[in-house]
């Protein structure tokens, strides 16, 4: 009988420790899980290297686009109160200083040479400006030329090794196409938003004297101003410029100044000092049923000439009152607003097509543009 026990202990304990061993080397075997030296049960993905980017990812174009974008500090030096000086107003107020004012902003680099576009309203004013890239090195800019017509800027810095934007082309942008913001909203530093272009040829905002936007929804905030709309190759694509908002912060529609507009304004700051725009000389009003019947026209779309200067570029070509424009260098018009916009961007002493409507006649007439004269500021 002891012999029986025995035997059947010593096969007990062979068998627990086989039974210890299979279950710790090979917990498969008795349909156990691997032990992990911990009690909870992870699932994890296979490492992905960061050189391939994910699908659907702006990844690429984000790192392509993003080194050319810098924040812009601003500095101004607030104006000392006349009354300071008053021992009476020292008395009730006591000693007070005049203090700076900052502003932030975002610009793009678009040459190796270190031009900078951004927005007129992020430097109007400012006595310093500070530039800092995306590599956290810094410059004072200098401001070679501003355009208030447009909102936009052109600055300068003397640094070795520039990052810079590859600029693409805004007409071929359709309603639907994908877009990033990349800028410096609230001063937080760079960020990159994405979106849509929601529409395009936004004017009539009363935002700048010539409007030509791209409206998109990709989020746009204060300091993103001067910043870049670039498509998903990373080219750009616009200024981001303003945004329509109730509340200071992004509701999904923002406003950027086309690289073609921006383009024509960086190289009239650059090479003449000034942005030359057309001028034909004419006194223009959108089309309506009461204009079209006072002067005899048939047409349902167009802006109807009302008046035209005298020896003017387009007195010279032909254009009459009562004229309908309908096209611009063969592009349509709709409103008035489009054809000052449409005008401003022709190269002045160079002909260009206009269609338009006399009576119930279409006609083809090329006009060539004088430069537009500057707007009169009155003194103070």
């Amino acid at each position: 009988m002891k012999r029986l026990w025995l035997l059947f202990a010593q096969t007990a304990t062979v068998l627990l420790a086989a039974y210890f061993v299979v279950g710790t080397l090979k917990p498969e075997w008795l349909g156990k899980r691997p032990f992990s030296g911990s009690s909870i049960s992870l699932i994890e993905a296979p490492a992905v290297s960061s050189s391939t980017p994910v699908a659907g990812s702006f990844s690429a174009a984000a790192k392509k686009a993003s080194p050319a974008v810098v924040s812009i500090n601003t500095s101004k030096m607030a104006e000392r109160d006349p009354r300071s000086d008053d021992p009476w107003f020292k008395f009730f107020f006591g000693e007070r200083g005049a203090q700076a004012q900052a502003g932030l902003g975002s610009g793009v680099i678009v040459s190796p040479d270190g031009y900078i576009l951004t927005n007129n309203h992020v430097v109007e004013g400012a006595d310093a400006i500070e530039v800092i890239l995306n590599d956290s090195r810094r410059a004072q800019a200098q401001v070679i030329g501003t355009d208030p017509d447009s909102d936009l800027a052109v600055l300068k810095i003397q640094l070795d090794k520039l990052p810079v934007m590859v600029l693409g082309s805004s007409d071929g942008l359709l309603v639907g196409d994908q877009v990033l913001a990349i800028g410096n909203p609230f001063g937080v530093g760079q960020t990159v938003t994405s979106g849509i272009v929601s529409a395009l040829g936004r004017n009539q905002l009363g935002i700048n004297t010539f409007e030509n936007f791209i409206q998109t929804d990709a989020a746009i905030n204060p300091g993103n101003s001067g910043g870049a709309l670039v498509d998903v190759n990373g080219n750009l694509m616009g200024i981001n410029t303003a945004i329509y908002s109730r509340s200071g912060g992004s509701m999904g529609i923002g406003f950027a100044i086309p690289v073609s507009t921006a383009k024509l304004v960086l190289e009239g700051i650059v090479t003449d000092g000034q942005v030359r725009r057309g001028w034909i000389g004419v006194e223009p009003s959108d089309l309506s049923p009461e204009l079209a019947e006072t002067f005899g026209v048939k047409a349902e779309h167009g802006v109807i000439i009302t008046g035209v200067l005298q020896n003017g570029p387009a007195a010279q070509a032909g254009i009459r009152p009562g004229d309908v424009i309908v096209g611009v260098a063969n592009k349509p018009v709709v409103n008035v607003t489009e054809l000052l916009a449409s005008v401003a961007m022709l190269k002045p002493g160079t002909p260009a097509p206009f269609s338009v409507l006399r009576q119930d006649k279409q006609m083809a007439l090329d006009v060539t543009p004088g430069l537009r004269p500057r707007p009169t500021r009155p003194t103070r």
